[in-house]
This record gives structure tokens, sequence and C-alpha cells, in this order.
């Protein structure tokens, strides 16, 4: 058997996968053996340092739970998570370059925090009382690339308190997060808090690594919003608030120009959709944009 030098492993490990029936898989699991060869090739990577790789993702799984994923974390911190996004919304825009219409809303990642099966609630309901934080109104429309408006597309949103923590990282029950159907303009509104700047977990094998790369943990302050509605392309992204710290420095690489929002404060009054406040609070206004589905 003949003896494999340093520049023939990778080679000898793609030519092992000849009987793959699978064309694309053939494809993903070809590139990916000869740039981690390549990889590890230039950076002379020792022995010890890639058993402290292996390790490393070890400890990134034990990290993982029903309510944590340490792994989307990491693919977030590494910026892959938001090329992965970007890619797809390319992919989008090259199958929408013949269509009349308006750029659609862009995507963001949806970090590590989603919690399926929300409450749902009515329209213009406070997921937010009762909870640290400055009571914010949310409100806009919600329409096709062509400005039709999209009639009972639910709308996921959910985001930290004031202190920067979900309702996940404190053990509680589901809180600050509901799902609202849009009514038949399009439109939706609910009530919530301001939210803040905010770390992303430090106290695992990411956080580590990110403080061993110099870097902070920190998000600037969003509202996450999923969009799904029939014949229409599901939407991940999120309202970003345009006076928040860590817009330029987003520890996960999330931040798109056109989701950031001004947070207009208002003095105690009636509020846009006649609630009386006794203090102040502000307002979010944005329109998004749905893909129609191919």
């Amino acid at each position: 058997m003949a003896q494999l030098e340093v520049s023939d492993f990778a080679q000898a490990v793609i030519e092992r996968m000849a009987e793959c029936k699978d064309a694309r898989f053939h494809q993903i699991m070809s590139s990916l053996v000869q740039h981690a060869h390549a990889f590890i090739r230039e950076v002379d990577l020792t022995p010890e340092e890639w058993m402290a790789g292996i390790q490393f993702l070890t400890a990134t799984g034990r990290k993982c739970d029903e309510k944590r994923q340490e792994f989307i974390l990491l693919s977030d911190t590494l910026g892959i998570s938001m090329l992965i996004v970007a890619l797809d919304q390319a992919r989008g825009a090259r199958a929408l370059a013949d269509r009349p219409g308006e750029k659609p809303t862009e995507a963001t990642v949806q970090g590590p925090f989603f919690w399926p099966g929300a409450p749902q609630l009515e329209l213009g309901a406070d997921i937010g009382e009762g909870h640290p934080g400055e009571p914010t109104y949310y409100h806009g429309r919600v329409t096709d690339t062509s400005g039709r408006p999209i009639a009972n597309c639910e709308v996921d949103v959910w985001s930290g308190d004031a202190d920067g923590l979900y309702d996940m990282q404190k053990g509680d029950s589901m809180s600050l997060r509901a799902q609202f159907r849009t009514d038949a303009q399009g439109n939706y509104r609910f009530w919530s808090i301001k939210p803040t700047f905010y770390p992303v977990p430090g106290d695992g094998p990411v956080g580590a690594m990110l403080d061993k790369m110099g870097r902070h943990l920190n998000r600037p302050g969003h509202m996450h919003m999923m969009l799904k509605a029939p014949g229409h392309e599901r939407l991940v992204t999120h309202v970003f608030v345009k006076d928040s710290p860590y817009l330029e420095s987003d520890a996960v690489f999330g931040v798109r120009n056109s989701l950031v929002v001004e947070f207009p404060k208002h003095e105690p009054g009636r509020a846009p959709d006649g609630r009386h406040m006794n203090k102040p609070y502000y307002t979010a206004k944005y329109d998004f944009r749905l893909v129609p589905s191919a």
C-alpha cells in the first residue's frame, strides 16, 4: 500500500467517497475535506492544538440543552450564521431579479433564544406588562413585495428584558414573547418593552473563546420578529434600536442598516392605539415586505 504524504490525505479521503450516491452531499463533503486539510497544513496544527479543538467542541455539545444551543451561539459569533443568511438572501434576490416590486425585508440571525409555542394573543396585547423595561408600542404593516397586504400573517416576537435576560436564561416560564396575526389590511400592533443591549452567554466555551479573541459579548438592543404566511417565504429578522450601543460591533454580526429603527420617546398621554399612558413610553414603527414563494 502506497504511503500517503502530507499533501495526499485530502484527495485520498475524497476518492474513498466514489460510491456516494448523493451528489450534493459529495460536493459539500469534498469541499469540507479540502478546506479542513488546507487549514491544518496552513497553520501547521500540532497534536496538542487539535486535541484542544476536539475538547472545545465536546464542551460546546455538553453545554447544549433544550433551552440553550451553544453550537448556534458558536455559529453566530464566528459570523457563520449571518453568512448563511446572506447567501440565502442573495439566492432569493437572483430569483426575484425579473419580478417587479420592492426589495424584501432583510433577514438576520434567529439566535439561540427562540422558543417554539409562544402564546397566541390578540393584536394590541401587552407582553411587557409586569416586566422591567420601558413600555413600547410596536406597529406596522406586512405586505408582499408588490405592496399587497398580507392578512392573517403569523408574527412571532420575542426579546430580553431591561436587564438583557431572556426568560429561558432566568428559568422562567415564557415571557416577553408571543404570536400575533395581522388584520385584513396586514397591520400588526402590540406592546412590549424597549429592548436593551445585552451580552450573549459568556459562561460556556464560546464565551471563553471570545475572551481569548479579545472580543466583547454584547449585542445591540433588538426585538426578534419571525413572520410566516402561506404562499410566502418565512422571514426571520430583528428590529434594532437606533440609539443602542454596539450597533457597529454586534457580537453576532447581525445588524443590517435597513433594520435599524427610531424609537421616539413620548410623554404621558394618549398612545396611538388610544390607550392612556401615565408614564413616558416609546413607539417603534416598521413595515415588513415578504417574498412570495416560487
